[in-house]
């Protein structure tokens, strides 16, 4: 984090932490990066291919082909060539590895539209921090707008192309729009093309950033870009209280983080016997309090004493299981300690019996 798509970035694009102007062989200062490990090998892999990989604002990743081609670097910043004007981009990935990016997200290269048209100097940087400077003060103003209006959206960032001619508005809304008079008088006021763009609430965190309950970054701002279906289910499978306030992340969504050990606990959950109701004991019915999965132990409370908790192995609890199956009930929740037989009543078998007699009585004419 250090770059000029940063909020950690200081003027024209030089980071204020590692002191390399945003131009790392590894490009590590920038969000959402991927680690160029053919730098290293020689043989000219980044010549091989002809499109190149390059960052704009809030992580936002495009391809560019580079056809002339011009001698660039990983950090370098870039003019590029788009269909509505002149942007500036910083380059995050050569070689070899784009063309894997390029399938991974499915990509042909017939539908690279934009080109590298040179490498940006002191005066168009000069110029880039004075565009990116005008972002700040348009969305404060276009709340302002949006609040005369009524309308009911959150507009989260401003992003100013370089030459001034195209602003692109991310929002987030719960329902449809109109914002037709909203782009009208945006257009007006800043003298600009107006795109409106809306994003999710997981999407919003990403460009807005932020730290996590965990002391660390958020995942979706600096490595996560696929966002996969959260939902509760995944909570209970890891004993995880439900709570809306600690599950929940800044987006107002359940964490991402629920998913990434779900398949470890799913797979640790076939050691376990399921308990769906109360062990019999001649102590009384035993309760199930708690579950260590990873431990395969699990805690069960006896009668109405819920203070008193008893650890049983998760094989001890198949033990006790079938033998509540056979009509058994232990004298404790030791397997081998057992005691008397459950009576099974009477009435249950003859009314069995019965329905057994009745399907083979009358034989069909």
């Amino acid at each position: 984090m250090g770059c000029g798509t940063c909020s950690a970035a200081g003027s024209a694009g030089a980071p204020l932490g590692c002191k390399s102007n945003g131009s790392c062989k590894s490009g590590g200062c920038n969000r959402l990066n991927t680690y160029d490990w053919l730098t290293s090998i020689s043989g000219g892999a980044q010549s091989k291919f002809h499109i190149s990989e390059v960052r704009f604002k809030g992580g936002r990743k495009e391809f560019v082909t580079n056809a002339k081609p011009i001698q660039a670097h990983t950090g370098d910043a870039v003019l590029i060539d788009t269909p509505t004007g002149q942007d500036i981009g910083f380059i995050s990935l050569q070689g070899e590895l784009v063309r894997l990016q390029m399938k991974k997200k499915n990509v042909s290269p017939n539908d690279v539209s934009m080109q590298i048209s040179d490498i940006a100097g002191e005066q168009e940087l000069a110029k880039y921090t004075e565009i990116k400077a005008r972002e700040l003060p348009t969305m404060i103003r276009t709340r302002e707008i949006i609040q005369s209006l009524k309308l009911n959206m959150k507009l989260s960032d401003v992003e100013y192309q370089y030459d001034g001619k195209k602003a692109v508005f991310y929002y987030s809304a719960d329902e449809r729009i109109d914002f037709r008079e909203l782009i009208k008088q945006l257009a007006a006021e800043f003298k600009t093309r107006v795109e409106m763009k809306q994003i999710s609430l997981r999407q919003e965190a990403g460009r807005i950033g932020g730290i996590g309950i965990c002391g660390r970054e958020l995942c979706c701002s600096t490595w996560l870009t696929d966002f996969k279906n959260v939902n509760t289910t995944a909570a209970r499978y890891q004993n995880l209280s439900i709570n809306p306030q600690k599950l929940a992340g800044q987006c107002g969504r359940l964490k991402c983080c629920l998913n990434y050990e779900l398949d470890t606990y799913m797979e640790a959950l076939n050691y376990i016997p399921k308990v769906e109701k109360p062990i019999l004991t001649t102590q009384g019915d035993a309760h199930l309090q708690k579950t260590d999965i990873f431990r395969k132990i699990l805690w069960f409370a006896i009668g109405k004493n819920d203070a008193d908790w008893i650890a049983v192995s998760a094989e001890n609890v198949e033990k006790l299981l079938q033998l509540n199956k056979k009509g058994i009930k232990p004298n404790s929740l030791d397997p081998d300690d057992v005691g008397e037989h459950i009576e099974v009543p009477k009435t249950q078998l003859n009314k069995d019996l019965k329905k057994l007699d009745n399907k083979f009585r009358f034989k069909k004419r």
